[in-house]
């Protein structure tokens, strides 16, 4: 019995590594994987080259709040270009209870928005290395170019500002 607490004490605490935020344009997008909510596979960032995009990854499930004021402005804005998000949780144990935590999602989200929705659960943790995940209530909102490339990072919130510099940056990638 001591075994499995140990056990699950330490499955709990490894997935609560701590990594700091980072500065990524310039970079390259990594090679994770991940599935939608439709249960279609997904390859980042091959399946996502020859088009800029727009992922808002989130960490914690208050990420939402963020994320949503992210969807609204977009829409508010008439954004055009293609968004994402991603659910990011790392660790075993939430990979153990992926199938619930996405039948939860799929409860709080209508249908038609299921393929938009594409969760990380096996390499969440190289995505939060990648972003950081301090302050992870807050959304890590990703402009990435044709190439795979990082041309927008913002991890500070919602802000008018931040939404009209994304939109800004993509018709640049747009125009060119």
């Amino acid at each position: 019995m001591k075994k499995v607490v140990s056990i699950l004490v330490l499955l709990i605490f490894s997935s609560c590594s701590s990594y700091p935020n980072q500065n990524l344009v310039g970079k390259d997008f990594p090679s994770v994987s991940g599935n939608s909510l439709e249960g279609k596979a997904y390859q980042f960032p091959d399946d996502f080259l020859g088009t800029p995009t727009l992922f808002l990854i989130g960490y914690k499930h208050k990420s939402q709040f963020d994320i949503d004021r992210w969807l609204i402005g977009l829409d508010m804005k008439k954004a055009k270009m293609p968004v994402y998000e991603l659910p990011t949780i790392k660790g075993m144990f939430p990979q153990m209870f992926s199938t619930q935590i996405d039948n939860g999602m799929r409860k709080g989200i209508p249908k038609p928005l299921w393929k938009g929705v594409i969760t990380i659960y096996k390499d969440g943790k190289d995505v939060q290395k990648f972003t950081g995940n301090t302050n992870p209530r807050s959304s890590r909102v990703i402009l990435m170019d044709k190439n795979g490339k990082v041309t927008y990072f913002h991890d500070g919130g919602f802000s008018v500002e931040e939404l009209n510099k994304v939109i800004a940056a993509h018709k640049k990638l747009i125009t060119k």
